[in-house]
């Protein structure tokens, strides 16, 4: 019965943390657009030269 003192709060907190991350999500524009990315791996792009890797 000690134990939900402890987590009964910390599920709280844990809950009102995911809530605000979704919601700073939202605002900052992170859902506009669902759709372009997953259509990105269809586009064909031989004309765009590779990026070498750096050392």
């Amino acid at each position: 019965m000690i134990v939900l003192y402890l987590l009964v709060p910390l599920a709280i907190v844990l809950a009102a943390v995911g809530v605000t991350a979704f919601l700073w999500a939202v605002r900052n524009g992170q859902f506009d657009d669902v759709e372009t990315p997953a259509l990105r791996v269809l586009i064909d792009e031989e004309n765009e030269p590779h990026p070498t890797p750096q050392r």
